[in-house]
């Protein structure tokens, strides 16, 4: 049974609520005695019926509410991967050589117009 001095959320209030309507709207037998006048004034609502029952402390529903276990494991320390200016621009010239191989393998690229990107390139390394 709910015990008076376990008090529950408005979330767990109206789960438990709905749950019993439910069950109540499958012809469940009523767990308190309603006389027929009442049910009549509740226009049979399944919903006011688990209301009262839920408020009357009949319904046999207890909320388990778990507790986060406390691990004594401690958090590892984050690993700072930066990388050097030198050692990003090798990366990107690697990164390109391969896109260039794959593009010559692919057909994608003339051999013509691989030659003109390396004379510009060589051409804006000179203007710095």
């Amino acid at each position: 049974m709910a015990e008076a001095t376990q008090e529950f959320t408005r979330f767990e209030t109206a789960r438990i609520i709905g749950a019993r309507a439910l069950q109540i709207s499958m012809d469940a037998p009523l767990l308190i005695k309603i006389t027929e006048a009442e049910l009549e004034v509740m226009h049979y609502d399944a919903l006011k019926i688990a209301s009262k029952e839920f408020y009357s402390g009949v319904l046999p529903i207890s909320v388990r509410r778990p507790m986060p276990t406390k691990t004594g494991a401690k958090l590892q320390p984050i690993r700072d991967e930066s990388m050097d200016d030198e050692k990003i621009i090798e990366k990107e010239k690697e990164v390109e050589k391969e896109i260039a191989e794959k593009a010559e393998e692919m057909g994608l690229v003339n051999e013509n117009d691989n030659e003109e990107a390396i004379i510009e390139d060589n051409s804006a390394g000179s203007e710095e």
